[in-house]
């Protein structure tokens, strides 16, 4: 009998496996019993279900089943996320005993070699709750040596490698796996670390630093390795190196991407593609729509900002339109919100660093840009993604318009005053900002409220609450409310009712919202 102080001291495997799928869903194990476990270690088998059942699927729960395999069940456990009905075990019956006679019969080779080697092997369902999170809880509560993940989850191998300090596995194939060695020390995994933005100034003195990054090295099992430059204080992506952006040639696009090998995800006209460049992760979207192609390159090749996530390069043929970035490697901010292990670290303070910082990105856009107005038209927590070493960066302009309509890519333009048309326009980047705050502030996001399907949005429940100043009960039920944070949580809530309920009868500008978040009295009184 194996005590509970031996079991926490035994070396982890954590393989995370997509359980929706029968074909190859055994090979993350099958790989990682013979590369990385070792004897007496613990093998702990992730399985993603996804939602099981209509009826339960927005209740957002994991189930944990622990099977022996001596074809008996020997346990059975439902951890319910908080704020959410109690879900009984009958209620998914069928389903639950399907999974559970597929995973005993398919998994039970497996226990006999793991018996063998005296390694302890447990089995866990999770349906209803994300692959990161899940992974990063079992991750925190184990002595985690290797995490393997499926090749249909590789693409949330990147936020959880910055998230752990163990080796990370990732399938490409049978026998194949990308390697991504632990990295020390382990980071901060919000914009800006707490200990960072508590040693500086609060609204109206917004001035923080950028948080600094470790290294990563990414190594492919059976082929070259990839060794990334040091990541020292002057390391910065690419897009703000010289020499970026630049025209591809397509032969460039196919190195990069190793063949276009790795797709990242398929949209409508859009395909996104991971590469390396200059030992720098990047990624390739082919559009194929040649009217959205050249809007984006056009608006993209002149704006420079640190708070906008640009192109590096493209590179355009007779049948292909590509365009060339830097890596999210830290993923969007809405999924980190809706990650818990992600979201307590994006502290009151780092969420407010981040309203300031996108509130300045659009400032830019609106404000600033020396060809006139650009209109965002996609301001949402998903469209804010995060990278090594930088601030939080607006992203997604696949629907973003020129105010003077068509700009030539040769530089030539024409100007033209302002219109109320343009104010209208303008606003809707700012109506969306509102929700963003909103976001933010509560910890939802829009596009997944629990009530959505019922006719209720996030802006239905949360404008009651900011016309009352109630703005305790739209508060992130994750986060500590301190007295120091409730401040600026009052300062993001009522720019965040400017936004979203404008009674003044005049168009309002991302500056004086800007000024409202970071706390100018003089501002929030003449508004």
């Amino acid at each position: 009998m194996v005590s509970e102080a031996e079991s926490m001291a035994r070396e982890s495997v954590i393989v995370v496996i997509d359980g929706k799928r029968s074909k190859g869903m055994v090979e993350p194990l099958d790989w990682a019993l013979k590369h990385v476990v070792r004897r007496k270690n613990t093998v702990i088998v992730v399985a993603i279900l996804g939602d099981m059942g209509k009826k339960n699927a927005t209740q957002c729960f994991p189930l944990n089943m622990r099977f022996n395999f001596s074809g008996i069940l020997e346990k059975l456990e439902f951890s319910i996320s908080s704020g959410h009905a109690e879900v009984k075990p009958r209620d998914l019956g069928e389903e639950i005993e399907r999974k559970r006679e597929q995973f005993q019969a398919i998994l039970q080779p497996f226990s006999k070699q793991c018996k063998r080697n005296e390694v302890k092997l447990e089995v866990k369902l999770a349906a209803g709750i994300c692959p990161e999170e899940i992974t990063l809880k079992e991750a925190e509560n184990a002595n985690t040596r290797w995490i393997v993940l499926d090749s249909h989850l590789k693409k949330y191998k990147m936020c959880i490698c910055w998230n752990v300090e163990c080796n990370v596995a990732v399938m490409k194939g049978k026998d194949v796996a990308t390697l991504m060695p632990s990295r020390a020390p382990k980071p901060d995994c919000s914009p800006v670390s707490s200990e960072q933005a508590d040693a500086e100034t609060w609204p109206d003195d917004p001035s923080l630093n950028d948080q600094e990054t470790g290294n990563q090295n990414v190594i492919e099992e059976g082929e070259s390795s990839i060794q990334p430059a040091p990541r020292g204080p002057s390391w910065c992506p690419l897009q703000f190196r010289p020499g970026f952006p630049r025209e591809f040639l397509f032969s460039e696009i196919e190195e990069i991407t190793n063949g276009f090998s790795d797709i990242v995800c398929q949209e409508g006209n859009l395909k996104v593609y991971e590469g390396v460049l200059q030992n720098t992760p990047v990624i390739v979207k082919s559009i194929q729509d040649d009217e959205q192609f050249w809007s984006m390159l056009t608006i993209l090749s002149r704006v420079r900002h640190r708070n906008i996530m640009n192109v590096i390069g493209y590179c355009c043929t007779a049948t292909n339109r590509l365009l060339i970035s830097d890596y999210p490697c830290l993923y969007s901010f809405a999924m980190k919100l809706q990650c818990d292990v992600s979201a307590i670290n994006l502290s009151w303070r780092a969420r407010w660093y981040t309203a300031t910082e996108i509130g300045g990105s659009l400032r830019y856009l609106h404000e600033e840009c020396p060809d006139g107005p650009i209109v965002h038209q996609s301001v949402c927590s998903s469209s804010i993604v995060y990278s090594h070493g930088c601030s939080p960066m607006l992203s997604n302009f696949m629907t973003a318009k020129w105010y003077k309509g068509d700009v030539p890519f040769n530089g030539n333009s024409t100007g033209k005053c302002p219109n109320l048309e343009e104010d209208k326009q303008l606003y809707v980047d700012i109506h969306d900002y509102g929700l963003f705050l909103v976001e933010l502030i509560s910890g939802k996001v829009a596009g997944c409220f629990p009530h959505e399907n019922e006719g209720q949005s996030l802006i239905d429940w949360a404008l009651p609450l900011l016309e009352s100043s109630s703005v305790t009960q739209l508060m992130d039920p994750r986060l500590a409310d301190k007295e120091d944070d409730l401040k600026v949580v009052h300062c993001m809530a009522r720019a965040a009712l400017l936004c979203l309920k404008n009674d003044s009868g005049r168009s309002i500008s991302i500056s004086e919202v800007l000024a409202v978040v970071r706390g100018d009295q003089h501002a929030v009184l003449q508004l």
